[in-house]
């Protein structure tokens, strides 16, 4: 049996090569995959085979793909085209003949209000027609999402947001590397359909409160009008098809989109998922 994941240079994608490994999948079963080799050469010296792939190359996906049993697809994170890197890689799986293509999705691709859940959702169409057997992995909030980006609440001292009383059922990249990992390993997965979310979820204001106890300062959440939001966020330099984008996943947030109390995630990797206040800790928070 052979594994490949692909977009191995970005987090989740390595994450998911360290899981198998710790799963016990030896490194020769294992194909990591990246546009450049160099980022992943750590992993290559681990035993780990790397294949360039790009996901704007069918060629290369060609290449990467041949003999490999089941594939990981790590979303395209290239806005306007994601769509396209992934029907290339789900027509490269197809001529592969793979026996499993997992996809990671995002939580309830086909009801979600989330502007980014039109191109997962028809990603999965793609995959329901081209014949391949699939998993759909849908992957709630990373928990790094905040954890990651907490410099100008810790200077401003305030968290700014749109999403009202919502709730986000957020866990961490490992967490959801964790269950790839299961279905990749595991290999009786074909068909299903997995909504994957942490155990617990909070409000902005409660991730507020917690980044202040984790840091010791006051730390307040300040709830806006998504256009006033937008606006923070492009005059703080992010760029304007971003921040709307921010924004508009707050709505969804405050809709209850991001929340999710299914525990399937916990039940796939049989553990609990990471805590908010854990994942603040890791941060070095």
């Amino acid at each position: 049996m052979t594994v490949l994941v692909t977009g191995t240079s970005g987090h989740l994608g390595r994450l998911t090569v360290l899981a198998l490994l710790d799963r016990g999948v030896p490194a020769s079963e294992i194909v990591a995959t990246a546009r450049d080799l160099t980022a992943i050469a750590d992993l290559a010296e681990r035993g780990v085979q790397t294949r360039r792939a790009d996901y704007g190359d069918p060629a290369s996906l060609d290449a990467a793909l041949a003999g490999v049993d089941r594939v990981l697809l790590v979303s395209s994170n290239a806005v306007g085209a994601r769509l396209e890197h992934h029907r290339n890689v789900i027509d490269a799986a197809a001529r592969a003949d793979v026996a499993l293509l997992a996809y990671t999705s995002v939580l309830r691709a086909d009801t979600s209000s989330l502007g980014l859940a039109a191109d997962h959702l028809a990603t999965e169409d793609a995959l329901k027609q081209s014949g391949v057997p699939f998993t759909l992995l849908r992957n709630g909030w990373y928990t790094e999402n905040y954890t990651e980006n907490t410099a100008a609440a810790l200077a401003s001292g305030q968290v700014l947001g749109a999403a009202g009383e919502g709730r986000i059922s957020a866990a961490t990249r490992r967490d959801f590397a964790e269950a790839a990992a299961v279905v990749l390993a595991e290999g009786e997965h074909a068909g299903a359909v997995y909504e994957l979310a942490g155990d617990d979820a909070f409000t902005m204001a409660e991730y507020a409160a917690a980044l202040g106890a984790a840091t010791g300062q006051e730390i307040a959440y300040t709830d806006l009008p998504a256009e006033e939001y937008a606006a923070a966020l492009e005059s703080a330099g992010v760029p304007a098809p971003f921040a709307q984008l921010l924004a508009g996943s707050d709505v969804g947030i405050a809709a209850g989109d991001l929340e999710d109390r299914s525990g399937t995630l916990s039940r796939l990797i049989g553990r609990p998922t990471t805590p908010l206040a854990d994942a603040l800790r890791d941060a070095g928070l």
